[in-house]
């Protein structure tokens, strides 16, 4: 499991894409056959007696090149995570609660009395080249997250908790004092002095210790502000996960083979091939068996589901899709968020009113087979306790719109509304291309709003490619408005990754007390009570739900076609590493 959330394209990578719907489709129409299908899908495949040897190959369901950024602290989109995984390893392994075991590459153990975290590297584990991971490499990667030159995108104040790591990346410090190497650089032992301890950090996913590691002996030649563009990180990269990169073509495909210094032993297989796949070109390729794993485009589920030799597994995944709405900026100076009251969308009615206009529920179900469907809040229901399930979120409701900009005074002057102050009021909405039904779905919702009388129109006249998604979302481009993008999840519901003043990944900037107040109790030392911590997230969820900065969309079943003949593959937390099955178990049956 990640440490991060990861930035995924709506409706292409981590979930199912989204199909063709007619406005105002009734959701009592809606079929959930697929839902039912999926729901008794397995989450893994049979266990059988594996064989050595052979070849498997991946499709990576993207309408965009991968950007191909192998190191985890710079890489940021999901498309290059999963085209890595064969090689990426997580430092932990966990169980089924995500909480983090002795199983992994390390161990970790907590001190709550003396507020440390101790990392310990088991003996043997090597990167590809033999080197064994130290240390050093520990401390590395927390220095080219915190490290101003690197733009990393995983920095954020959460970080701060070990001693001296903002003091580093402010520039005032040359090391980070809190973070000991008992043994020295060459030891395997990493002790984080913390501020405090919190009560996410036994799991995976908490966002407050890094579970990843970067090779110190390969990359400190590079300079800081070079590293992200380096051929040791784009076509050299060292990993020391079961299979080693054996060749890239830029952005379309990653040919693997085994790490044969991998701590586990040899892996089963000869070779994976991870290859970008149109998600139009998804249910042929799997009607035609071009691929060993193959994620299902659940449009075009009815296409598939009845393609022989396959094992389909599913779950549905810590994952949302969102719609946002830009009220400020990320000031790179002060490392933080900082929100502007006159934002254009700055006005809790008008979002509300926008949410309320959307069809989401109706959209998704109807023409995914019940496959995808609109979730309420911001904590997964997978989160247990933590998530509250008697928010019921911002289901389709045009009159209690039309109502509420009536109210704030978004009077009508012809055909569109205009803004309290009299003035004309156009909004710029950001989509993201995927696959042919992206553009039907948001003309879908685009007319929704044209409806309540809002003039909305999509930035450039068109969908926006992912890679050039998030760089006007990460930069705060001025001719966004509002934007719908999605998250995979971290494994651990704090907050304070995603939606603090101190987070870049935090893309609508919002910034208010209130806010900040309710994020640090569901991660204060009284949160290590259940009870107390259960009431602070439901408290955070109703007011994100009623202040409306980032409204939930949906979440969806993801279901893999994997070939019968192979085992091994699965979707069970403690049989995961990233999200991804544990590669080193995949293999041919005998």
């Amino acid at each position: 499991m990640r440490t991060r959330k990861i930035l995924s394209s709506v409706g292409v990578v981590t979930a199912a894409a989204l199909t063709l719907v007619a406005c105002g489709k009734s959701n009592k129409t809606a079929s959930n056959e697929g839902a039912k299908t999926a729901s008794k899908f397995p989450v893994e495949t049979p266990v059988k007696t594996a064989k050595k040897g052979g070849t498997i190959k991946v499709a990576e369901i993207t309408d965009t090149p991968f950007t191909g950024v192998f190191n985890e602290e710079l890489q940021m989109d999901q498309p290059s995570a999963d085209v890595a995984s064969p090689g990426q390893e997580s430092l932990f392994e966990t169980d089924d609660d995500y909480k983090i075991n002795d199983k992994g590459p390390a161990t970790l153990k907590l001190d709550r009395k003396a507020n440390t975290a101790t990392i310990t590297v088991k003996k043997g584990v090597k990167w590809s080249d033999g080197k064994q991971v130290t240390a050093k490499d520990i401390e590395f990667a927390y220095e080219i997250i915190a490290n101003k030159a690197t733009k990393s995108q995983r920095y954020a104040n959460q970080l701060n908790i070990i001693n001296g790591l903002k003091e580093y990346h402010e520039g005032k410090a040359k090391t980070i004092s809190g973070i000991e190497m008992p043994d020295g650089p060459d030891g395997r032992v990493v002790v984080l002095h913390c501020k405090e301890l919190k009560p996410g950090m036994y799991y995976s996913g908490n966002g407050y210790i890094w579970e990843a590691a970067a090779p110190y002996h390969y990359l400190k030649d590079v300079p800081f502000d070079k590293l992200e563009s380096s051929d040791k990180l784009r076509k050299n990269p060292l990993f020391f996960g079961p299979y080693k990169l054996d060749k890239i073509v830029r952005g379309q495909s990653v040919t693997w083979i085994p790490n044969k210094y991998y701590w586990r032993g040899q892996p089963k297989l000869d070779k994976i091939v991870y290859q970008v796949v149109s998600p139009n070109s998804a249910s042929q390729a799997i009607k035609n068996h071009k691929f060993d794993i193959i994620r299902v485009t659940n449009s075009q589920w009815k296409q598939v589901k009845d393609t022989k030799d396959v094992t389909f597994v599913a779950k549905i995944p810590l994952y949302y899709s969102y719609l946002a709405f830009k009220v400020g900026k990320w000031d790179s100076k002060k490392s933080k968020n900082v929100m502007n009251p006159n934002a254009k969308m700055n006005n809790k009615a008008l979002r509300q009113a926008i949410a309320y206009a959307m069809n989401t529920d109706a959209v998704y179900k109807h023409y995914t087979d019940g496959l995808s469907f609109q979730v309420p809040t911001l904590i997964p229901a997978q989160f247990g306790d933590y998530f509250d399930k008697s928010l019921k979120g911002y289901t389709y409701n045009i009159k209690k719109a039309n109502q509420i900009l009536d109210k704030a005074g978004y009077k009508k002057k012809g055909k569109w509304r205009v803004q309290p102050n009299g003035k004309p009021l156009t909004i710029h909405f950001m989509a993201m291309s995927g696959n042919s039904i992206q553009q039907p779905i948001m003309q879908n919702f685009i007319q929704q709003w044209n409806k309540i009388g809002l003039n909305v129109k999509l930035v450039g006249g068109r969908l926006t490619e992912f890679n050039s998604f998030y760089d006007k979302v990460q930069h705060d481009s001025p001719d966004v408005d509002m934007f719908m993008a999605a998250w995979g999840l971290s494994t651990e519901p704090s907050q304070e990754q995603m939606y603090s003043e101190g987070t870049m990944s935090n893309y609508s900037r919002f910034v208010t007390p209130e806010n900040t107040k309710l994020i640090k109790e569901t991660d204060s030392q009284k949160a290590f009570n259940h009870k107390y911590r259960v009431e602070k997230f439901h408290e955070w969820q109703k007011y994100m739900f009623d202040q409306a900065y980032v409204v939930p969309l949906y979440n969806a079943y993801q279901i893999d076609a994997v070939n019968s003949k192979l085992t091994g593959y699965s979707q069970k937390p403690s049989k995961q590493n990233n999200g991804h099955p544990l590669w080193y178990k995949v293999a041919y049956t005998k």
